[in-house]
């Protein structure tokens, strides 16, 4: 029976346990939970975001929150200026560097088990670890000085630095190398094969395919470079940024030099002036830097929409794969179509972090804690884009036929050619000339090499524009698309 308010606490925690055990087992064990889950990206697309979960799900918060929890006691334990906290022998290191090495699922368990007795996220990793050290003559000096100093913001924009940074090296980054290596290895394949441009929905000045897979990889580079660039920046200083109770305690220690050497051995760069929170101005960066990446992408996957739909690809497909429902002969570009949806998803919330998460009231509101827990949301639907894009352009084949026809019928791409000519040679209105002939009419082959044989220039000159053709009038376009 559970009597007094000591009880109920127990009760309640009971409670909380038992129902998260019920979910914990029917979400690792039941088919069906997949087709229950809120967000795609834990139903329909869960295989696909595998890699993210360690780094975002809530066992990865924790994971995260009980690293900087250990590395802040051992940094502690360092310095000479804190003589109440005596070196770690070996072996209390061993301990400690267990507890981060070898976290466990069952250890984020026990944390949401305390959690559910303390009502308070952070306090419950203390509590574990506390309970990790157990009692002993070395232990408990040291558990006294867990958390010294932190507000739970301090631990938890290291932690979230942490994951973005881990999400960027082990798993953004890779996808996005994935992605370019095809486009490069595309723009070279097909760095010669002449292409017809289009500007305005109009026949242009013809390309090459690759070299058109090639102004994308180059875009994609920098956007790459851009987001690779951002530095990932953590704060550690105390409830609103002074190292006030660090100071009244042991003023005699350079607070600023110790934090700045704690923050920098876990990878990150150091903020030193902020209020309670890390004021989040490079998580936007890093927001903002996947955002243009996303819009390179989108422009990408509509750009080789629209040349499926021209015939200049066809698309593998697996034999029992269907296109449409009701019409049998029908193989639609499904994964561009799917990586532009998830982008625009991604975009749009990547885009309310960088707005959203540098504002917070005075020196501090908990507005941003609830958008934080959704990074992997967006990191996610970024993935699942990323995956459909190499995926899509892994089944693409080049249809030449098609793509010489196009461009082969397009005369009218060489009046560029012919007024620029006129003019080297002082030809009077090159511009008009070429457009009274071109424009509202169909320009054949015979029309324009006619004119061309009117022209007052060298003989050579007239033979080189007369033996030129649309295929051939694409500059240094191949050039170009083989370098990438």
């Amino acid at each position: 029976m559970y009597h007094g308010a000591a009880a109920h606490k127990t009760l309640r925690a009971d409670i909380i346990r038992a129902l998260r055990a019920q979910v914990y087992t029917g979400f690792h064990h039941m088919k069906v939970s997949t087709l229950r889950a809120l967000s795609p990206a834990d139903g329909r697309y869960a295989d696909k975001v595998e890699g993210l979960r360690d780094i975002f799900s809530e066992y990865g918060l924790i994971r995260f929150r009980v690293r900087v929890e250990v590395r802040w006691l051992q940094c502690l334990a360092d310095e000479a200026s804190v003589p109440e906290l005596a070196p770690l022998s070996s072996v209390l290191k061993d301990v400690l560097n267990h507890i981060v090495d070898d976290f466990s699922l069952d250890d984020a368990e026990r944390i949401k088990d305390i959690e559910a007795t303390t009502n308070h996220d952070v306090k419950a990793v203390e509590y574990f670890i506390r309970e990790r050290l157990g009692d002993g003559p070395e232990t408990g000096p040291l558990k006294d000085f867990l958390h010294f100093g932190c507000t739970s913001e301090d631990i938890n924009n290291v932690a979230y630095a942490l994951m973005l940074r881990s999400a960027r090296t082990d798993v953004i980054l890779p996808k996005m190398r994935e992605v370019r290596a095809k486009l490069q290895s595309m723009a070279r394949e097909h760095a010669a094969l002449p292409m017809l441009s289009r500007t305005h929905g109009q026949t242009a000045s013809p390309t090459t395919l690759g070299k058109e897979l090639a102004n994308v990889v180059a875009r994609l580079d920098r956007a790459q470079q851009q987001f690779r660039d951002v530095d990932i920046r953590g704060k550690f200083n105390g409830a609103v940024g002074n190292f006030n109770a660090h100071v009244v305690t042991y003023p005699e220690a350079d607070w600023q030099a110790i934090s700045g050497r704690f923050v920098e051995s876990l990878g990150l760069d150091l903020n030193p002036y902020t209020t309670q929170i890390e004021p989040h101005d490079w998580t936007a960066e890093y927001a903002h830097a996947l955002v243009r990446y996303n819009t390179i992408l989108i422009d990408l996957c509509r750009d080789v929409w629209g040349y499926v739909s021209l015939g200049y690809f066809k698309q593998r497909v697996a034999k029992d794969e269907v296109g449409s429902s009701t019409m049998p002969h029908k193989v639609n570009p499904i994964d561009f179509e799917n990586a532009e949806g998830n982008l625009g998803m991604a975009t749009a919330m990547l885009s309310h972090f960088a707005e959203k998460l540098p504002i917070s009231r005075w020196q501090r509101d908990l507005t941003d804690s609830t958008v934080q827990r959704n990074f992997g949301v967006a990191i996610g639907y970024l993935i699942i884009a990323l995956q459909s894009t190499h995926k899509g352009l892994g089944k693409l084949q080049v249809n030449t036929e098609a793509i010489d026809a196009d461009v082969g019928a397009a005369w009218e791409v060489l009046a560029e050619a012919v007024q620029s000519v006129m003019r080297r040679y002082g030809i009077p209105e090159p511009y008009e000339k070429l457009k009274a002939l071109t424009r509202g009419q169909a320009v054949t082959k015979d029309l324009l090499q006619e004119f061309i044989t009117t022209l007052d220039i060298p003989d050579d000159e007239k033979k080189r524009l007369l033996d030129l053709t649309p295929e051939r009038y694409t500059g240094v376009a191949a050039d170009l698309a083989s370098k990438i």
